[in-house]
């Protein structure tokens, strides 16, 4: 006796059945990766669009078959001087965590402007309105001028806590 059974099997294909595993025009097929007459189609006939360059910028530009350099466009490496430098690359894993509160406006004005008032109570140099009898520059300035001064370049870098 002849018994049939059915078995049946679910799949999911993701692409069409013309683009399965023989069709590689699909694909994108950069520098050393590409076959024998990719690689002879872009040298008679080179597609600078479809070469990667892998993150590499140009340092130029090309006019007809001449390249051009940019002075600008070449990296300038800045690496600084560590011979004596006694600081080793490494940082040990039981180095301790360093725990930091977030600066508020209090830390701020506590760091840039605390001192100078209790010096100046001290030494009787208020008006009676409390403002200084001879403010300092950062004291002189409006509020305009504090923020302007606040966005510029590097304000960060070159501060001292003194």
């Amino acid at each position: 006796m002849f018994s049939a059974q059915l078995q049946i099997i679910r799949s999911i294909s993701t692409s069409a059945a013309r683009h399965g595993k023989k069709n590689f025009r699909k694909f994108q097929l950069f520098n050393k990766r590409g076959n024998r007459l990719f690689k002879q189609n872009m040298r008679e006939n080179p597609q600078p669009d479809l070469l990667d360059k892998r993150g590499v910028r140009d340092i130029g530009y090309r006019v007809g078959n001449k390249f051009v350099t940019v002075p600008e466009r070449i990296p300038e490496l800045i690496v600084p001087d560590l011979t004596d430098f006694k600081l080793k690359p490494y940082v040990s894993y039981k180095a301790p965590d360093i725990k930091q509160d977030e600066f508020t406006a209090e830390d701020l004005f506590n760091s840039v402007y605390a001192k100078k008032i209790v010096e100046d109570f001290n030494n009787g140099n208020l008006n009676e309105d409390g403002s200084p009898k001879e403010p300092s520059d950062e004291e002189r300035m409006t509020p305009e001028m504090a923020e302007l001064k606040a966005r510029q370049t590097g304000t960060d870098l070159f501060c001292s806590n003194e």
